[in-house]
């Protein structure tokens, strides 16, 4: 009976060694992980960076923007739920710690419910806008009247079509309402984001003759170039002249320069 008590008494003490042993070498082998995972991930968004050809698809830049949106938020909470790892240790009795590891991917969880705000007229009226590249010819303008173009369209006829062929022509612009306290006109903008927030930049063309509807407020602008400067030289401001502004729905391209593509239904 001795004997066996004490066996009993040696296989209760073995089974508390393992699981004793079992804590620190899952917390161990669960950070390896994590490190790998997240030198992983960086390591394919700078791939994805460096490289060109067919990432920049549409299709590849949404799976890039993806990529590196989850690195990007979700790596402090790996860092924290790692730093957490010791605390947690403490706190709880040995033989529990690996079952309380699944508590350091609390924090992640917060991505699910929790959604940064949308780029928009805040960001646009903090930053300068982007600056429109040089376009060496320029193709007839159609008869269509207004005649459709982007923001950087209409500013790079302004400021660098010689032959004038936009002068007197009403055109049509859409974007979102960047108000400009203090002065006169408001800023028709269009946020653009070739990978993710991090690189977004604006295009604003200043409007003239209409009220300021709410900041963010989606709106179709039809109008003429406002006069200044010298037309078809970087003098020629990006202004219009407001005739109509009609509210819209924010296309479903918002973050690019393009026309406006109407939200599916």
């Amino acid at each position: 009976m001795h004997k066996t008590a004490e066996l009993a008494e040696e296989a209760e003490s073995a089974v508390e060694a393992a699981a004793v042993t079992r804590g620190p070498v899952f917390r161990e082998r669960l950070g390896v992980w994590m490190f790998l995972l997240c030198v992983a991930m960086a390591l394919l968004n700078v791939t994805l960076f460096i490289r060109g050809g067919w990432l920049d698809a549409p299709a590849v830049q949404a799976w890039r923007t993806v990529c590196l949106a989850v690195t990007v938020q979700a790596l402090p909470f790996l860092l924290l739920g790692t730093a957490l790892s010791g605390p947690l240790t403490l706190s709880f009795p040995s033989g529990c710690s690996a079952g309380c590891c699944p508590l350091l991917f609390l924090p992640a969880l917060s991505l699910l419910v929790y959604a940064p705000p949308a780029l928009g007229a805040y960001t646009a009226s903090r930053e300068p806008a982007k600056a429109v590249t040089q376009q060496q010819r320029f193709d007839a303008l159609t008869a269509a009247s207004p005649l459709p173009m982007t923001l950087t369209q209409f500013t790079r006829r302004v400021q660098q079509d010689r032959t004038q062929a936009i002068k007197g022509r009403t055109v049509q612009m859409s974007g979102l309402v960047t108000p400009d306290k203090g002065r006169d006109g408001w800023y028709l903008t269009r946020i653009i984001i070739s990978c993710c927030a991090a690189d977004a930049q604006s295009v604003k063309v200043r409007i003239h003759g209409a009220p300021s509807l709410p900041a963010d407020t989606w709106v179709s602008v039809t109008g003429t170039v406002h006069p200044g400067g010298t037309l078809g030289t970087k003098s020629a401001p990006a202004e219009l002249d407001a005739r109509t502004v009609t509210k819209i729905d924010r296309p479903v391209n918002g973050y690019t320069d393009d026309l406006p593509l109407v939200p599916s239904r």
